[in-house]
């Protein structure tokens, strides 16, 4: 299948992409913020370098784009269908690195929690937050 955007443009498109502080990030860090939490982010001394650890409550949480860490029965989740070996090979091989670090980090003993960005759009955003203020908190 050809592309439908040159590779100029294609190439601009992806460079764009951010790996640290996204907007569905920021979200999360703004609330946690907000309610009293005090965190740090993108923490290169834990495997996967977590988007935030909480040391008072021995607890990380990722925020992973649907896409990019292929979650499970979610909509947004759809594999390209041009130049498909490049993308199973790069998106299988982010959901599996993401398993193994978060195997690492539990051996650690910290407790290790996902967000998802499908989990952050407008209509479920406020119980997602609260959700994770609450696991949080009680563990």
């Amino acid at each position: 299948m050809v592309d439908k955007v040159s590779k100029e443009v294609r190439s601009y498109n992806m460079s764009r992409i951010r790996s640290k502080d996204t907007k569905p990030e920021i979200l999360v860090r703004s609330y946690l913020f907000s309610r009293g939490l005090r965190f740090r982010k993108n923490d290169k001394r834990y495997p996967g370098s977590p988007d935030i650890v909480l040391p008072k409550y021995r607890t990380v949480v990722f925020v992973h784009g649907c896409f990019w860490h292929l979650h499970d029965g979610c909509k947004y989740a759809v594999m390209p269908k041009s130049n498909v070996d490049f993308w199973k090979k790069k998106l299988y091989g982010n959901k599996e690195r993401d398993q193994r670090n978060q195997k690492e980090l539990e051996a650690m003993g910290w407790t290790v929690i996902t967000v998802w960005e499908c989990e952050l759009k407008k209509d479920k955003c406020e119980k997602t937050l609260d959700d994770l203020y609450n696991k949080i908190t009680s563990e």
